[in-house]
């Protein structure tokens, strides 16, 4: 018996889509949901060529920043496949208004691994919690990197881009320029890593030792970003990689190293043996330039931000800078009626 945990679901009640997540010797991961709710939504478990599609994890706090970025993303991203946005199994009542066409919102619980258990009625410092008989608890800030991985790895697509949804899109970008057999953007920041980075040192030691490298020295390149894109085959070749050295199912090793940053795993191996993968191209230029600080900003310093961009096409600012989105929109409108002839308001819903 489980104590103080509550099974995920097994379907939910909300008529949307869901995908299976049972473990080898089962079921291998595909669409395991109603033929037609597959027929609707256009949806099918074999691989799609070619293709690119965006992930977005979010949460009800994050709700109005998410409108903010889907906003964006309908009036200026093109050629993607899907916006596949992935919340907790709670939220999913609030966040089904934006199901629909090339846009899927599915519950996190399909991407867990099912002996990974919700804790119930259990919130602390903001965080719900997982628990299970294999691992310490894990924090929704563990378990959204198990979902990105594992969305990356099941969903038919060819390549991702993972979004967090304090983006918001503020230029024109076409997500061909990633498909195969394009090369692929790897975003580093080179000796981003130093010893003063006591959370990123410690990223680095737990990658090394998932992926069984040498002990890292530093500094050492940093992979964390807004907006990254992943190959689906350099994904399923990390997981590989990660039960191969631990001899485990690879979101229990990580759950059991616990201090993770997916992008730094994803980064790291990458970069191992790159002649092994798809065409990368290393690039230090960002798709999002990202205010990092806590201080209030003004219309005038986020339109500065704006002016100062070259090759990005959207701009973060982080959900714990205390900016409001009022100000946000204002800035984006403001910049657009400056810079095009015809501007493409975002408007407050």
């Amino acid at each position: 018996m489980q104590i103080g945990c509550s099974p995920n679901p097994g379907h939910s009640r909300t008529g949307l889509v869901h995908l299976n997540h049972e473990r080898d010797g089962m079921t291998k991961p595909g669409l395991t949901t109603k033929p037609s709710l597959v027929a609707e939504q256009g949806l099918v478990s074999k691989r799609a060529p070619g293709t690119v599609s965006l992930i977005t994890p979010s949460h009800r706090k994050d709700l109005e920043r998410a409108t903010l970025l889907i906003e964006s993303i309908d009036r200026y991203v093109t050629s993607f496949e899907r916006h596949y946005v992935i919340v907790h199994d709670e939220d999913l009542d609030i966040f089904k208004k934006f199901h629909g066409g090339r846009r899927v919102v599915l519950p996190v619980s399909q991407f867990l691994p099912p002996w990974l258990h919700q804790i119930p009625h259990l919130r602390w410092r903001g965080r719900s919690y997982w628990c299970s008989f294999r691992a310490k608890p894990v924090s929704g800030w563990h378990t959204q990197q198990l979902v990105k991985i594992k969305a990356a790895a099941s969903l038919p697509e060819d390549r991702y881009f993972l979004i967090d949804s304090d983006n918001v899109f503020f230029r024109d970008f076409d997500v061909s320029t990633v498909a195969t057999p394009n090369a692929l953007p790897v975003h580093i920041y080179r000796d981003g890593v130093t010893t003063n980075h006591t959370l990123h040192v410690d990223w680095v030691h737990a990658t090394h030792q998932l992926l069984g490298l040498e002990e890292p020295t530093f500094p050492t390149d940093d992979y964390i970003d807004q907006i990254i894109v992943w190959d689906k085959s350099t994904v399923n070749a990390m997981i590989a990689r990660i039960e191969a050295v631990s001899s485990r199912d690879w979101d229990e090793a990580l759950c059991r190293v616990r201090k993770i940053s997916e992008y730094t795993i994803y980064g790291i191996f990458t970069m191992r043996d790159i002649a092994t993968k798809p065409p990368f191209a290393i690039t230090t230029d960002s798709f999002s330039l990202t205010e990092w600080g806590s201080t209030l900003l003004s219309k005038a310093d986020i339109l500065a931000m704006l002016d100062s961009t070259t090759h990005e096409v959207a701009i973060c600012i982080q959900s714990y800078n205390p900016t409001s989105l009022a100000t946000i929109r204002e800035s984006l409108n403001e910049f657009h009626a400056r810079n095009e002839q015809s501007p493409r308001r975002l408007e407050a819903v």
